[in-house]
């Protein structure tokens, strides 16, 4: 694969906040948010469909939000697409997605939750780095976290080069090498099915909420019963899955696939639904050692 890397952002750049996912319940959220980057020295857009809503889903049809996806990859004057928010709604969107217009129009797109579909799939149908990132509606609006900022910047602008793990806990030890490609495990495995697993060696980052240790089981067995998944993953990062019903169950569960998968796997990374969170960059190559709770980034993957 072909990867491409997207420009750097600076001071100046517009940044366009796009809803594409859930609906926007309090548009006030955005205005703080585009507060908020104008003051730190960016120009900001807004989409409509921040705006308008059908059901519990943002635009008034999913082909509004096909649209203005495509209008924010052609826009020459946006620098930078950060989504509003996640919740549900991208799946509705991939067999509409002009894939070449994304890849012709290269720049950062960045959100996290839902919009894990488009991370990982523009990033398989078209080789352009995207980020795993902090969002618009609940990121960036009120009680901005200083921790989720300064790394999120300093992704952004291509200067962050290790994640580091907090409390790390080792599941399997090991070093290993490869792209980085995942996000919300619940997401990712709504993709099964279709085909979207690179060739590629794949350091696997996963996060979730909300969900019972057995909803998590059973997610983890779908993703590693499709055999390319288990030939490719070479490691496996876990961030927090936060609101489970049983700690210690959890932790045996990802003994049990560390061991039957044989990859390194470490958990404690600040991969999260949670205020403080790391920015990740989808598609570039690290090496991840689980001894240590480190994913360190070999690549450069903004130009």
């Amino acid at each position: 694969m072909k990867i491409i890397k997207p420009k750097k952002l600076k001071k100046g750049d517009t940044i366009g906040i796009l809803a594409v996912s859930g609906k926007i319940n309090d548009y006030e959220k955005i205005e703080q948010a585009k507060a908020f980057f104008e003051k730190e020295g960016y120009n900001v857009v807004v989409s409509d469909t921040c705006k308008t809503s059908h059901r519990y889903l943002a635009g008034i049809t999913d082909d509004d939000c096909v649209d203005v996806l495509h209008s924010y990859f052609q826009d020459e004057k946006i620098d930078m697409i950060l989504c509003a928010r996640g919740g549900y709604g991208t799946i509705r969107l991939l067999d509409k997605i002009d894939f070449n217009i994304i890849k012709n129009n290269p720049k950062i797109f960045a959100g996290y939750s839902d919009i894990t579909l488009l991370l990982n799939m523009i990033f398989y149908n078209t080789g352009l780095i995207t980020f795993h990132s902090p969002m618009a509606y609940g990121d960036f609006s009120s009680d901005i976290d200083l921790y989720t900022v300064q790394n999120f910047f300093k992704t952004m602008m291509g200067t962050k080069k290790t994640i580091t793990a907090s409390n790390p806990i080792m599941y399997k030890k090991g070093v290993s090498e490869g792209v980085l490609f995942g996000g919300n495990l619940a997401t990712l495995t709504s993709l099964c099915g279709i085909d979207f697993i690179l060739n590629e060696d794949i350091i696997l980052f996963l996060e979730d909420l909300n969900e019972p240790v057995y909803k998590i089981d059973r997610m983890l067995s779908q993703l590693f019963n499709v055999q390319k998944i288990k030939e490719k993953v070479k490691g496996i990062v876990i961030g927090e899955f936060q609101n489970i019903d049983d700690e210690d169950y959890l932790n045996s569960l990802l003994c049990e696939f560390a061991e039957k998968l044989n990859v390194p796997m470490s958990s404690g990374f600040k991969i999260t639904h949670s205020k403080e969170k790391e920015t990740i960059p989808v598609g570039a190559k690290v090496v991840f050692d689980s001894n240590v709770g480190t994913i360190k980034i070999i690549e450069d993957y903004l130009e």
